[in-house]
């Protein structure tokens, strides 16, 4: 988020001078349902289990009426920290400004709508102080519509590689994390989603627990045709970002010279041709056989100037992370 964009948010809070363990961060944005409503619903067991923690509502412009209805509430006492910001920016964007904003060394992510029963919170906050450096839901048994859950069994199909065969609800959105873990994953546009798959890659512990799912949650959800190709469209560049980063020419450059021998088999078949009598004029095959030679090219051209640009950035961004360190210092 630039600096000039920061300078736009609008922020209302609640000091307390207690110290913030839990930042519950949540972000405004799609299909929201009563904030007052999910704010009693969940913090309910934090305050039960005696857990000092926030609730961050970050929302985008046009939702000023329900961040409006939590006013009452702040004003009388309760950890409530309200940002809106003047533009929309994605739902990365505004997970980023509302952990800048937040006090707690855990965050925990949290749908303006309701996935999990509230008393999974506290399963997930165990797990982050037990070790582990993400703990998302899994909404086990499921019990919505089978149309939800064949979009969901589609959607891991599509990245069970990505995330080892471990994960099976990245959709959830219900997530415990550990607040460097944010701070240190490549997170922007709609890779929100993906943050445990994001973590896995850098090397982060990820840990899957069952939760039940809440009864909200169980109507039947489809979305508009531009909505799925979005979906695809972020599978397909995350799928690249994990696997290709590094090593760019891998993917152009099989691309490209699967293309190129493909045309480069259709000249010659052409050429052949021609040699045998046959008239090169009006020859859609000959134009093909050019076309695909040419992308070929182009595609392993692509490879070779993302190579340079990883090679010239590889001295500034580490590609690995320590997990342990025990070491004695040399005098």
């Amino acid at each position: 988020m630039k600096t000039a964009e920061l300078e736009r948010i609008t922020i209302t809070s609640q000091e307390s001078a207690t110290e913030v363990v839990v930042s519950v961060i949540v972000p405004v944005r799609e299909r929201p349902e009563s904030l007052v409503e999910i704010y009693r619903e969940y913090a309910e067991p934090l305050r039960e289990a005696g857990r000092s923690y926030e609730f961050v509502f970050v929302a985008e412009p046009w939702y000023e009426k329900l961040t409006s209805e939590l006013e009452p509430l702040r004003e009388s006492g309760e950890p409530i920290s309200i940002l809106e910001l003047a533009q929309p920016v994605g739902e990365a964007a505004l997970l980023k400004v509302a952990a800048a904003h937040s006090k707690g060394s855990i965050l925990l992510t949290l749908p303006s709508y309701r996935r999990v029963q509230p008393s999974a919170l506290l399963a997930l906050i165990e797990k982050v102080e037990e070790g582990a450096d993400l703990a998302m839901a899994r909404r086990w048994p499921r019990r919505d519509s089978w149309i939800n859950r064949l979009q969901s069994r589609v959607f891991h199909a599509l990245i069970g590689k990505l995330g080892r065969g471990r994960l099976h609800d990245v959709a959830c959105g219900v997530r415990a994390m550990r607040r460097e873990l944010l701070d240190e994953i490549p997170l922007y546009g709609d890779f929100y989603r993906f943050i445990p798959l994001l973590a896995l890659r850098e090397g982060y512990s990820v840990v899957e627990v069952d939760s039940p799912q809440h009864s909200a949650d169980v109507g039947m959800r489809l979305y508009s045709p531009g909505v799925y190709l979005r979906r695809l469209l972020d599978v397909l560049g995350l799928f690249f970002l994990l696997r290709f980063t590094e090593k760019p020419l891998r993917f152009f450059g099989l691309m490209g010279s699967g293309l190129s021998v493909i045309g480069g088999a259709i000249l010659m078949v052409v050429l052949i041709q021609r040699f045998a009598g046959e008239s090169l004029a009006d020859r859609p095959l000959l134009l093909l056989g050019v076309l695909l030679v040419v992308l070929g090219v182009q595609a392993i051209a692509l490879g070779l100037i993302g190579e340079i640009i990883v090679h010239l950035h590889a001295t500034r961004r580490p590609s690995y992370r320590v997990a342990r360190r025990s070491i004695e210092d040399s005098e």
